[in-house]
């Protein structure tokens, strides 16, 4: 193969007890006699360590024709070869890669004391790997499989450049990393005390009571860990990794189950952190706006998921942001995508002669004494919307979804809806060892066919994740299988509960006009709740707006049209938006800029331009 191309093997999806060895057998070079591709047990002796089992496949990348063969990768029955060219202009070896036929990933981010620097890309593109090699968790191999360099080695792979200094540290073990996971669904299954409890246990800097206040999670300090809502549980995991006493923080994707508000005041501690304790902070984030505002500079990683990933070096926050939107790397002459990621918001469908689907009475609901209550006024849900729920975290948005879904039982009201639901909470569990496809088949028998594929399938980007098992996918796939299953359901009214969660920028795009598409083609009823402004404003046609007391009071009025919603909203939140002049994605102002001032003074919180 030509030192450009590099072939990867799956080895979840590879199952030589169901197939005839289609890749080995139909192989252009195999055919000639060479050996490009054998079974592991051929490859190796039989005392030599290798990944996989015996009879998965190894590819030569020294023999193997490369991408203008392919026919191996055409050939597999269960999508679990990848032969790519890599990028022309990358001349150098790889930072780390796991194997033979494995992830390779090129270039690291550039950890800065006293900087926040951003990491934006998708999803399994090696951002985890670059922070396993920055923490020490493991040595970067340069890409020699059989010979790996020590950490000298290593050193002297990047003596001259602005990483010697920090990886000289690394090697030294002068490096302390804190980090902040990203699925913290998780964090209940391994620990099973209160928030304080697990707070205390990384207090190295004293600061419980200040960060709690800040991150208000000051009321949830002694309740069980595994009571506590999303967006409590990701400002405590935040707490957790800010609390500790190191140099160097990374926060992967602090945003999910957080509003606006919330947000920024998470983006405004790490800043802090970073400016005034002159620490070193990686974050990797989805949500534009906000790492916009938090971000000094920006790695952008692109590539191809699980076969190559390449990390550029640091760009200007804006400059980065707009040229991954775009699709064209600048600086590195590449083009990453074939078409730009427009940010252009729909426009809403009048509703105003629409039937109407659902008309709900004036609600209550209180959880006990001294405990949440909400409050809904009665309002309608027409035909053939899609209708956006948005508010502050802990507001009830999804205690009234789960009033409508018969989940929970009104206080007073009633809501006795003949109605099928189909509903996604806001956590998406996937324990079952089933396939997707599987899991998929036994809430619809569409799943599969062209109409399912054309409406669901192909819009989520499910097919190369079918034959995994659900307790294998990562939380973006989990979050996409999950919309998936809740739009295959045969329902009068669907309710997706923050569907934008822990997916890549591409992949809301893709979610967010997957949902659209649906409702508009099945002239059916969605409902949306989520944090993230973008997906609202290209999926709602109406808002429904929630206020209160986050954790007191709740309360939620009639349904209003998107301007008027908008703007109600970001008002109760004191945040003004804007769009950027050359892409139109959704900027956050800066509080007290002359921008902002104007905005607040017109009455006109969201996009004036």
């Amino acid at each position: 193969m030509a030192s450009d191309s590099i072939a990867t093997v799956d080895l979840e999806r590879c199952q030589p007890d169901r197939c005839n060895y289609e890749c080995i057998d139909y192989c252009p070079p195999n055919r000639t006699g060479k050996d490009c591709i054998l079974a592991r047990s051929e490859r190796y002796d039989e005392d030599e360590p290798f990944d996989g089992e015996p009879d998965q496949v190894w590819i030569s990348e020294e023999i193997c024709l490369g991408e203008t063969c392919g026919i191996c990768v055409q050939k597999c029955p269960f999508d679990a070869i990848e032969i790519l060219n890599l990028p022309q202009e990358l001349d150098e070896e790889p930072t780390h890669r796991y194997g033979d036929n494995a992830f390779a990933l090129y270039g690291l981010p550039m950890p800065e004391s006293g900087t926040v620097t951003g990491l934006l890309g998708p999803n399994g593109i090696g951002k985890s790997t670059a922070v396993k090699a920055l923490a020490g968790e493991i040595t970067p191999n340069l890409g020699r499989i059989g010979d790996p360099p020590d950490w000298e080695a290593v050193i002297d792979e990047y003596r001259g450049t602005a990483l010697q200094d920090y990886l000289v540290a690394v090697r030294d073990g002068d490096v302390t990393v804190s980090r902040k996971p990203q699925y913290i669904d998780r964090i209940p299954d391994q620990f099973s005390g209160t928030a304080r409890e697990l707070l205390a246990a990384t207090d190295e800097r004293g600061e419980l009571e200040s960060i709690a206040d800040r991150l208000s999670v000051t009321p949830v300090l002694d309740q069980a860990v595994e009571s506590l809502s999303g967006g409590e549980l990701q400002r405590v995991a935040i707490a957790a990794a800010l609390l500790r006493d190191a140099d160097f923080y990374f926060l992967d994707e602090i945003t999910p189950y957080l509003d606006i508000t919330q947000r920024i005041a998470v983006a405004r501690l790490v800043r802090e952190l970073a400016e005034e304790e002159d620490r070193a902070v990686l974050v990797v984030e989805h949500d534009l706006a906000v790492l916009d505002l938090l971000a000094d500079n920006l790695h952008v990683a692109y590539g191809e998921p699980s076969v190559f990933g390449v990390i550029t070096p640091p760009k200007p926050v804006r400059n980065g942001i707009n040229e991954y939107l775009d699709g064209y790397l600048e600086n590195e002459n590449m083009r990453v995508r074939p078409e730009a990621i427009e940010f252009e918001s729909h426009a809403p469908r009048p509703v105003s002669n629409a039937d109407v689907l659902v008309e709900y009475p004036d609600l209550e609901k209180s959880y006990g004494d001294g405990e949440f209550s909400l409050s809904v006024d009665g309002g309608v849900v027409h035909q053939n919307e899609v209708l956006g729920i948005v508010g502050p975290n802990g507001i009830g948005k999804s205690t009234f979804a789960k009033l409508l879904a018969g989940r929970l039982e009104p206080d007073s009201g009633s809501v006795d809806l003949d109605l099928d639901i189909a509903y996604k909470p806001q956590y998406v569990e996937a324990n079952q060892h089933i396939p997707v496809e599987t899991f998929l088949r036994d809430i619809s028998t569409d799943v599969g066919s062209s109409y399912w594929q054309t409406e669901i399938g192909d819009p989520l980007s499910l097919g190369d994740i079918m034959d995994q098992l659900l307790v294998d996918l990562s939380g973006g796939e989990r979050q996409r299988v999950a919309i998936a299953a809740t739009l295959s359901r045969d329902a009068d009214l669907y309710l997706l509960d923050e569907p934008s969660a822990h997916l890549d920028v591409e992949q809301r795009v893709l979610a967010t006009r997957a949902i659209r598409r649906y409702a508009e083609n099945h002239e059916t009823t969605v409902m949306v709740i989520d944090h993230d402004i973008y997906v609202i404003d290209l999926l709602a046609d109406r808002l429904l707006v929630f206020d209160g007391e986050p954790a007191e009071r709740g309360h939620a009025s009639p349904a209003m049209n998107m301007r008027e919603g908008m703007n109600t909203f970001l008002e109760n939140l004191s945040v003004t938006f804007r769009r950027d002049e050359r892409m139109g994605r959704p900027r956050i102002n800066k509080p007290g800029s002359q921008l902002d001032r104007q905005q607040r003074r017109d009455g006109e919180y969201y996009y004036t331009g």
